[in-house]
């Protein structure tokens, strides 16, 4: 059964590059309530427990290092069918491939740097919010 919650972040390069109020207000035009918002910095060992699950891949280690190199807006989001929507709205992981008008396709420059992280399960946005905001920061 789909929820009505996401999680995402917006990733180091669109933060530095000041791009992190055009996504957001693109996220709320699309009719995304933000439940939770914070600017943090993570740490290359909790990039690392972010992506275990990625732990075994050739890109693993420039992947924590990217997403340690700077401050990230870590965010949930509630709206109805958010998963699937959201995935909809942030566009392909290769900005190349992105549909017009996604976020990727507006603000990625690469695979990696592609501005915007989304859940792709229910279950993954649950442990995902968890893993930013306790509890009680969810309202």
């Amino acid at each position: 059964m789909a929820t009505n919650r996401t999680f995402t972040m917006i990733k180091p390069d669109a933060v530095a590059e000041g791009n992190s109020g055009a996504i957001i207000k693109m996220i709320e035009e699309a009719g995304f309530r933000i439940v939770a918002i914070k600017k943090t910095l993570l740490t290359k060992e909790r990039a690392g427990e972010f992506y275990a699950v990625h732990a075994e891949r050739p890109f693993y280690g420039e992947l924590c290092d990217y997403m340690s190199s700077g401050p990230i807006i870590p965010m949930i989001l509630e709206k109805e069918n958010a998963v699937l929507d959201f995935r909809t709205l942030i566009g392909a992981t290769n900005p190349a491939q992105a549909a017009e008008g996604t976020i990727r396709k507006v603000f990625a420059k690469s695979v990696q740097a592609n501005a915007i992280h989304g859940s792709d399960s229910d279950e993954n946005a649950a442990i995902e919010g968890f893993f930013f905001f306790a509890g009680v920061e969810q309202f």
